[in-house]
């Protein structure tokens, strides 16, 4: 039974408890580390003595006399004595008084987001930290999520969370005023950690599914905590509409399944069915809100499709071309390539990829997108050509196998 309960408390109380203890302590180096600790001893010494009627209560104090304790290590009882009053009541009893934190509501979590996306962070590590965070979740399934060693994104982190020490990084959410840009940051660093979770893994990895989740749940709750903010609803609506084909992305083999050839079926149509509900309520905008919307609005229009030619190419066509307009990206303009492909012919897609060619001179992808044209236009000999090209270009890994399945069945019918 402990453990179910153990675990109950991290998934519903970590953020807050967390976020009760930076606002008490200030010391984000140190808080957190604390709180970890808390729960390994909870793990140790509740199965043999008895779970407390509290047990988040009892959590928060546990975590915050070992935050007391590391200050004492630090020499710094004189000038925080304030801090080191111990006036948390035995384990088990908590602290009734409210933490009414400007701007924030009663919710602990909302400042946290703010703090692990500041900008004096790298921007490669607020993901990271964000999970760890609002979330908690543990450093072994966010150096999964990003490819690296447990042990590195260990050091990452505490880097991190040493930077927003020495940096006076204060526990509130920012003016009203500086909400727009500090709002974008909150975006781009939930669905940097969404994008690690789909993006091929040098070892194989096709998809990172449960750490993906993650993001995704990061993504609503900051929509949630924040309502009515477009940038945070659009990237809600992206990620869950992306997130529900994910048990169709790859086989039994675990390789990539194209949108093409996935089972529809296996799609989460309660999930597509949220993320629709939360587009409807955007209206056309600018700016990252804007760029966000439009990704979503693409995925919307595979999910209600319910086969691969019942999809609405044409206004997928539209909104990657209004969304090229925006960002200028030669990434937009590969899929608007196969859009158009889909909406006017292989050749017609093949004109609008050469544009994209010179952007990437020498990426698979771009590669890839043009044999997948020759091929539907039965050029098959230059298909295969595009087909070596995209070959080697690709690193190893699951789409490399991808591209050598793909070439191996073209080339099977040529002869």
């Amino acid at each position: 039974m402990v453990p179910g309960v153990l675990a109950e408390v991290w998934q519903q109380h970590w953020g807050r408890l967390l976020g009760q203890l930076m606002h008490r302590f200030g010391r984000p180096d140190l808080v957190e580390d604390a709180l970890a600790e808390a729960f390994a001893d909870a793990a140790a010494q509740w199965p043999t003595s008895r779970i407390p009627d509290n047990p988040a209560g009892w959590i928060r104090t546990v975590a915050g006399r070992r935050v007391i304790d590391a200050l004492r290590r630090e020499h710094t009882a004189n000038s925080k004595a304030h801090l080191l009053h111990d006036g948390d009541a035995q384990p088990g009893a908590v602290d009734e008084e409210p933490l009414l934190v400007p701007g924030a509501g009663s919710d602990e979590r909302l400042p946290l987001l703010f703090m692990a996306t500041h900008p004096t962070l790298a921007a490669e590590v607020r993901p990271a930290l964000a999970l760890r965070f609002v979330l908690g979740v543990p450093t072994a399934d966010i150096a999964r999520l990003f490819l690296v060693p447990t042990t590195t994104m260990a050091a990452r982190l505490t880097r991190a969370k040493a930077r927003l020490a020495s940096a006076g990084v204060s526990f509130v959410v920012p003016d009203l005023d500086r909400w727009p840009e500090r709002l974008d940051d909150v975006a781009r660093t939930i669905y940097l950690g969404f994008t690690a979770g789909y993006a091929p893994g040098p070892r194989g990895d096709v998809v990172r599914v449960a750490q993906a989740e993650d993001a995704v749940r990061l993504a609503e709750l900051a929509a949630d905590l924040l309502p009515g903010q477009p940038v945070l609803d659009a990237l809600a609506a992206l990620l869950r509409l992306q997130h529900a084909r994910r048990d169709a992305r790859t086989g039994a083999d675990g390789q990539i399944v194209r949108l093409v050839d996935q089972d529809r079926g296996r799609w989460h149509r309660d999930e597509i069915d949220a993320g629709l509900r939360r587009l409807r309520t955007l209206e056309p905008g600018g700016g990252l809100a804007e760029e966000l919307r439009l990704q979503a609005l693409v995925a919307a229009h595979h999910a209600a499709a319910a086969t691969h030619t019942d999809t609405d190419w044409a206004a997928i066509a539209r909104a990657y071309a209004w969304l090229e307009v925006l960002t200028g990206s030669p990434i937009v303009r590969l899929n608007r390539a196969v859009a158009v492909g889909e909406v006017a012919g292989p050749m017609a897609g093949l004109a609008v990829l050469h544009a994209a060619a010179d952007q990437l001179p020498g990426h698979h992808r771009v590669a890839l997108v043009r044999a997948e044209l020759l091929r539907r236009d039965g050029q098959k000999h230059l298909a295969l050509n595009a087909y070596d090209d995209a070959l080697a270009a690709c690193p190893e890994g699951a789409e490399r196998q991808h591209i050598l399945t793909q070439r191996s069945t073209l080339a099977d019918s040529v002869r």
